[in-house]
């Protein structure tokens, strides 16, 4: 009987992650899915994969994942960089050590986590390293430096690593997604709030929080996403990116239509709209619960 194939997600404790690894599974992959909050990756092992305690920024941590792979497996076919998180917040105001920290985990992880894999996927001459980035590493988002600029990192880092290992069979791969319907956008929206405070950017940041809870209640399936995932480590030859959800191909066309001001000029339309809609969408809500009650 032949091997099934083995996938490594990173990542894998809730979202995107959760549900690549999931796919992968169904698709015929032998999955083990890393994440630090190990107890969230319960209903995996329910599905018969295999969960681990993983931290992209720790090194020991990458080490004990991955040899463990190789004892119990002895290959590894595809690794999947989902780790990471967005930290948004003007320039001004976002300290260096959170902005370092950004990129501990968006770049410094990802290209860590995949040095360690290589001498697995070299000994084989053949392998699949998928990197999730964003339609951020493409367009600008508002007060969306440190994580913007991180994934910038990765389109730069995978274009190059992909020239670099095409002779030993290994491809490189980018996922490019936009806005999903997760708690993500909620999440870094609130965390805006709280850098900005009173501060000269506290509107702006405003706008930046109502422009991203906006675009997640519009946003795309992670299941859609990781069916790309799957697209990209089941294909014969890959594409060397995948844009996956109507919302992320519409931004990218955007991007390559416009010029950088008028670019520029419709995100911060689309920051104060969103800004009004919801507002609008608070005081709706406001209003029939007073009737409600009344």
């Amino acid at each position: 009987m032949a091997q099934r194939p083995v996938a490594l997600v990173t990542g894998a404790s809730s979202g995107i992650g959760f549900e690549i690894a999931k796919h992968l599974k169904r698709h015929g992959f032998n999955v083990y899915a890393g994440a630090r909050r190990v107890a969230k990756m319960n209903a995996l092992d329910d599905i018969g994969i295999h969960t681990m305690y993983l931290d992209v920024t720790d090194s020991d941590s990458i080490t004990a994942a991955v040899s463990q792979i190789d004892v119990d497996e002895g290959r590894l076919d595809v690794l999947v960089n989902n780790a990471g998180y967005g930290l948004f917040g003007a320039l001004e105001e976002v300290p260096l050590e959170k902005a370092k920290a950004q990129f501990d985990v968006n770049v410094f992880g990802l290209s860590e986590m995949t040095k360690r894999v290589l001498p697995l996927m070299r000994r084989q001459r053949a392998g699949r390293v998928i990197n999730v980035s964003s339609v951020a590493g493409k367009t600008a988002t508002p007060l969306g430096n440190w994580y913007g600029a991180s994934k910038y990192a990765v389109e730069g880092l995978s274009d190059n690593l992909r020239l670099e290992l095409a002779n030993f069979g290994i491809d490189v791969v980018v996922i490019e997604p936009g806005a999903t319907t997760s708690a993500w956008a909620a999440t870094a929206g609130d965390q805006l709030a709280s850098v900005a405070q009173n501060g000269p950017y506290t509107k702006l940041s405003a706008e930046a929080a109502a422009f991203l809870k906006t675009i997640a209640a519009f946003g795309s399936d992670p299941a859609l996403i990781s069916r790309a995932v799957v697209q990209a480590a089941t294909a014969r030859r890959p594409k060397t990116r995948y844009v996956p959800g109507v919302a992320a191909k519409a931004e990218v066309f955007g991007r390559w239509l416009l010029s950088d001001r008028m670019m520029d000029s419709a995100i911060r339309q689309l920051g104060k709209q969103s800004l009004r809609y919801q507002t609008s969408r608070k005081e709706s809500k406001a209003t029939l619960e007073s009737n409600a009650t009344g």
